[in-house]
């Protein structure tokens, strides 16, 4: 079992390394405008911290307030952020509109550039994602990274599609489907799945992507649960019930925690059985961040005690 960090330590081994874009959520609601350190790889890396599992963030963050708060945010959480990860400029926002429903539509400053580096060592997990695998030119060295890990270590992906990011829809594909082959899970969204494939059913999607050569694809159906499917197995998760604050970060909750499993399954295998207990940890992981704003994904202690299925938002 991983050991939990104390804020600001640099893990003693790096059991995942996740690559990918870190930027300031501005959250617009009826209620006022907010600011949450986020980004999708970034939130993950946040919620491996949380969960205690040693971890490191190769990103690009600007010499300014909002790299500094990010850099802090992540400390806190016991990431260790990689050399390479500062640059000139300024770090990238992500304006979020928030729907009477907790539902966000989104308007990003982003410029994603990364170093093309080789890593030294090899950590268990290599997780990469969202705008980082899409947008030029750090999409690049992104895909460079996951060739040298592809079959070294177990490879991660959720393209967590942001469409006001990305150009064409079938470039968006391509891109993505290049990638696909190099993993061994691939997690995404309902709606990513309906925005990849448009008129297919997310089940038939799932099995393209699993046609395309990972061993793992999850699918979030928001408040109907999820979909886990493998070679031969295709297992519907229910939804763990919670009241609904705000949507946000809840898909990288759930990759989070959905990482963690697979650190935790040791040899074992995805059989039906592992897939059921990966699948439930990971939604009552998204289950958790939904009940408080923004991004703000479980502890180690939260995910493993009780969650009442309508207990109140703080």
């Amino acid at each position: 079992m991983p050991t939990t960090q104390q804020p600001g330590d640099r893990p003693k081994s790096i059991d995942v390394v996740v690559v990918g874009e870190a930027l300031v959520d501005i959250v617009v609601s009826p209620s006022g405008t907010v600011e949450h350190p986020g980004g999708s790889p970034a939130n993950v890396a946040y919620g491996l911290g949380r969960l205690g599992v040693g971890t490191a963030l190769l990103t690009s963050l600007g010499h300014d307030p909002h790299g500094q708060a990010i850099e802090q945010h992540l400390s806190r959480a016991g990431v260790h952020l990689l050399p390479g990860s500062r640059r000139g400029g300024r770090t990238a926002t992500a304006t979020a509109v928030l729907a009477s429903d907790g539902s966000a539509s989104y308007d990003f400053d982003v410029r994603w550039e990364l170093p093309r580096t080789v890593p030294a060592v090899l950590p268990k997990v290599l997780h990469t994602g969202s705008i980082a695998t899409f947008l030029a030119p750090g999409a690049a060295a992104v895909r460079d990274l996951l060739e040298q890990a592809h079959e070294r270590c177990l490879v991660t992906y959720d393209p967590n599609i942001r469409p006001a990011l990305l150009g064409s829809q079938a470039e968006a594909q391509r891109i993505f489907e290049d990638l696909v082959p190099l993993t061994d899970v691939v997690k995404l969204s309902d709606e990513d799945a309906r925005w990849l494939y448009p008129g297919q059913p997310v089940e038939d999607a799932a099995q393209r992507i699993l046609g395309l050569g990972t061993g793992l694809v999850a699918v979030t159906l928001g408040s109907d649960g999820s979909l886990l499917a493998a070679s031969g197995t295709r297992l519907d998760i229910p939804p763990v019930r919670s009241a609904v604050a705000d949507t946000i970060g809840a898909g990288d909750s759930y990759m989070a925690a959905l990482i963690y499993g697979l650190l935790m399954r040791g040899t074992d295998g995805l059989t039906p059985a592992v897939l059921e207990w990966l699948g439930r940890l990971a939604s009552k992981a998204a289950a958790i961040t939904v009940r408080r704003p923004g991004a703000n994904p479980p502890t180690l202690a939260e995910l493993q005690g009780e969650l009442p299925e309508h207990q109140p938002v703080p």
